[in-house]
This record gives structure tokens, C-alpha cells and sequence, in this order.
């Protein structure tokens, strides 16, 4: 039996990289990155692919001839020198193109790993990285492509960040204060009962439309981990609770002696204030056999294994001077993307007391202040309808002659939203001039326009 195509989105990550390395017999992998990898005639793990996905074209060509995709993004790091914007707006961005990819190239079922929501909470209470999985969640499933959704807690194995932060507070702290966020409720699940809940819902029609907690056979808290986990590295730790939450505090010392990024911590502390518990399913009542904690915590601290290693990246000379905007705008009228974009470009004029002129002959629209050209757009009506409208940067005195950004508005959650976004701008300012004026002026423009958005009549 020929095997089937499966194509991952996050393929780089710590489970893209396991799942590869565990099942690429079973399937033929398709594993995308935003690199281009080089690969020898030996390597037969994965067809790797290089992509851009925040372009849907470039999703498309990417994801061509797969028959189910593996959604693991998380934009939490940025990808170019300069991204405004907050990761909630990239990540539904991206997960909109990755649906909207899906359904013109034929995927038959998205798989999608997200975060366990709190069951005592309505959505607006939950914090921005749940609020956030759960909007992804939501997108991909916007379309008629089949989703099925595995919420999971932290996932322990080798690699892993959320544990290996656990295990550096253990090495290095002989005393750890531990506040609110350390005694919610929480369900660990072993790498390994990961994959195999993946592989079993993959291609599998009884998973599609659901979305599925998964969870070990034991709920824990993070202090109790912190305590296994001392255990097995046998390092006495004095572990003192405290009923305060601090989010801010506690991001700061997290970050410092785990050496991780701020702002990959702070959305996760934020997030543990929630209780957080897996409900029992027909998916996990087929894995009578899953590890619980201390089992899976002695796997990753102590097997020889190591997370698989990426293969060599194509180095390329990259523009650095990249910038990157993305911004959601409030539509409780649910104008389409189409509106919204004519309205932009009415409003500007408006808005900056005709300091600002727009001139538009068929598709082309420039900018202009004091009649010189500032910006330049082409609209690209081939790639746009009412659910997107997509203009390329074609020139002006703010662009670089050879840039090839791009400009849209896009539709979002159901229309309650738009995104407007610039994509691989490349000012013409020096760059400190520019941070400092054009960048800040812009997010301020576009938060000014989305009030008017959502004061604006029917129209």
C-alpha cells in the first residue's frame, strides 16, 4: 500500500523533528521551513520544502500533492528585524493562509496541536497565548478542509522547552519560590503518547471536526514537577509557596536562569493561572499504556537519545533590513476586506486634512504628499476577493527601489475582524530614522483608522 503524504507546517519544532524521525517510515513527510535545507541522496527522512508563510502562494507550492497536514506553528519568535504586531495577529494570520492553502490544493485533514483550555472559563478570560491557540484553532477550521484539534498541556521529552525550563530551574536554583502559577492544576503527556495520538487521529474521518484534550494518566501541578524532577536528578531543593501571582516577577526570574526569551515565557506563566485538566475521550481510552510524569521525566532527562538534528541550511544573503506589520483592526459590522481596503484609502485623505492625496487609475493607487509620491500599490485582483485584498509595494519615497513587499487587508474569524498587514517592507529611511519615525507613525495611523472601523455606519 502506497504510504501517505504528509506534509508538516513547524517542521523544524520539537515535535515536527520527533515525529519525522519516529514515523517518516510510515508516511512520506513533507517538512517545510522558511530555510532552504540541503540534503544528500542518504537522507530519505523527508522531502524538505522551502516556504514563506505568510505568502499563500508560496503556501500552495509548498504544500502541493500532500494528503493530510500536520499544523505545528508558533510565531512567538520574529522573522524579520522590525515586527509589529502581537504573536495572537501573526499566528491567526498565518493559520488564515494555511486554511485558505489547504483547501485549494485538496488537504484532506489538518491535524493541529493547540494548548488545553481551562472548562470553568468563558474564552475572553483566558489568557493571550490559550486565547490565542484557540483563535488558531478556530481559522483552520474557517474552510471546508476537516480539522481535528489535539489540546495538550506541556509535552515532556527530549527537546522539549517547556520541560527543559523545568529542569534548568531544578539545576541551577537550590531554593525556588513558588507562586500561584506553580500550583494550578495541570496534565503532562509523554513525547511519545504525542506521536502516537498523532498517528492514530491522522487520516482517521471518527477525529475530523473535533478537537480532543490529551493528557497522561495523572494531573500533577508545576510545583509537584519541580519536585519529581529534583527527585530524579537527586538535588535536594527547598521549594516555598507563596499565594500571590506575579506574572511580571515571575517571567523575569523564569527567563534569567533558563536562559529563554522573555516573550516565550511571559504568555506561558500568564496562561498557568488557568486549571487546566484533559477530558477523558474515546482517542485517549485507546492508550491505556500512557506514561505519567515521573516516567516521562526520567525518559527525557536520562535517555541517550537527543532531539533529532535539522538537516545543514542553505545559507542566503538576506535584506536585514526587513520589516514586517501586522495589526488587527475591530469590524463588529463585518465589512468585507473589500470595503475596508476602499475605505483605507478614503479615509487617509480625510483623516490627514488633504496633506494626504490618493490618485488611482485602474489598479495602480499612489500616495502622495505635497504631490511628491510616498507610496506606490499595484492591486492584484487575481489573489484578492472579499475575504482578501491583496496590493504589492511598488515604489515611492519610502521604498527601497528594490523591494517587493506586499500590502492586504484580511477577513478574519468570521469577519469580526480585519488584519492589515505589510510584508517584507524595506524603507528607504536609515534604519534609526526610520524606528523612530515612519514605524511608529504607521502602527499610530492604523490604530486610528481601526477606531474609525468600528465607529464607522453601514455604508
Amino acid at each position: 500500500m502506497e504510504r501517505p503524504t504528509l506534509v508538516i507546517a513547524g517542521a523544524t519544532g520539537f515535535i515536527g523533528r520527533w515525529f519525522i524521525e519516529r514515523y517518516h517510515r510510515q508516511y512520506r513527510i513533507i517538512a517545510l521551513s522558511r530555510s532552504a535545507m540541503r540534503t544528500g541522496p542518504e537522507y530519505t527522512k523527508a522531502e524538505w520544502r522551502q516556504v514563506e508563510l505568510y505568502s499563500i502562494t508560496s503556501t500552495e507550492a509548498a504544500i502541493r500533492g500532500a494528503d493530510m497536514a500536520l499544523y505545528l506553528v508558533h510565531s512567538m519568535s520574529p522573522s524579520t528585524r522590525l515586527s509589529q504586531g502581537s504573536f495572537e495577529d501573526t499566528d491567526l494570520l498565518l493559520a488564515d493562509n494555511f486554511a485558505r492553502a489547504a483547501r485549494q490544493t485538496g488537504i484532506q485533514q489538518i491535524l493541529f496541536i493547540g494548548g488545553l483550555l481551562p472548562s470553568d472559563e468563558v474564552p475572553e478570560q483566558y489568557s493571550r497565548h490559550l486565547r490565542s491557540r484557540r483563535e488558531v484553532e478556530v481559522t483552520l477550521a474557517s474552510t471546508d478542509v476537516p480539522v481535528t484539534t489535539l489540546r495538550a498541556g506541556i509535552i515532556v521529552g527530549p527537546g522539549g522547552s517547556s520541560f527543559r525550563m523545568i529542569e534548568k530551574l531544578v539545576r541551577r536554583l537550590p531554593v525556588m519560590i513558588c507562586p500561584a502559577w506553580c500550583q494550578s492544576e495541570t496534565h503532562p503527556i509523554a513525547l511519545e503518547d504525542t506521536l502516537r495520538i498523532i498517528d492514530h487521529c491522522l487520516g482517521r474521518p471518527s477525529t475530523y471536526g473535533r478537537a480532543i484534550d490529551i493528557g497522561g494518566p495523572e494531573t500533577t501541578t508545576y510545583m509537584q514537577m519541580l519536585r519529581t524532577v529534583a527527585g530524579l536528578l537527586n538535588k535536594p531543593r527547598l521549594l516555598r509557596r507563596v499565594r500571590y501571582f506575579s506574572p511580571g516577577l515571575s517571567t523575569y526570574w523564569v527567563s534569567t536562569f533558563t536562559d529563554t526569551s522573555p516573550d516565550l515565557v511571559k504568555p506561558l506563566v500568564e496562561s498557568l493561572r488557568h486549571r487546566m485538566v484533559a477530558a477523558g475521550s474515546d482517542v485517549l481510552d485507546a492508550f491505556p499504556d500512557r506514561l505519567d510524569f515521573t516516567a516521562a521525566a526520567r525518559h527525557a532527562l536520562f535517555t541517550t537519545e537527543r532531539l533529532p538534528p535539522l538537516p545543514e541550511r542553505v545559507p542566503v544573503r538576506e535584506e536585514k533590513n526587513t520589516v514586517r506589520s501586522v495589526q488587527r483592526l475591530p469590524n463588529p459590522r463585518r465589512h468585507t476586506a473589500t470595503y475596508v481596503a476602499r475605505l483605507y484609502q478614503r479615509w487617509l485623505p480625510v483623516f490627514f486634512r488633504a496633506l494626504i492625496g490618493v490618485k488611482s487609475e485602474g489598479d495602480h493607487s499612489v500616495f502622495r504628499v505635497l504631490g511628491l509620491p510616498l507610496l506606490e500599490l499595484t492591486f492584484i485582483p487575481s489573489r484578492s476577493d472579499d475575504h482578501r485584498q491583496l496590493f504589492y509595494i511598488d515604489g515611492g519615497l519610502l521604498v527601497q527601489r528594490k523591494n517587493k513587499g506586499w500590502l492586504e487587508f484580511r477577513s478574519v474569524l468570521d469577519g469580526n475582524y480585519v488584519i492589515s498587514a505589510i510584508h517584507d517592507f524595506i524603507p528607504s529611511l536609515p534604519w534609526y530614522v526610520y524606528v523612530n519615525t515612519q514605524a511608529p507613525a504607521h502602527s499610530w495611523v492604523m490604530k486610528r483608522f481601526g477606531e474609525y472601523l468600528a465607529g464607522t455606519e453601514s455604508r
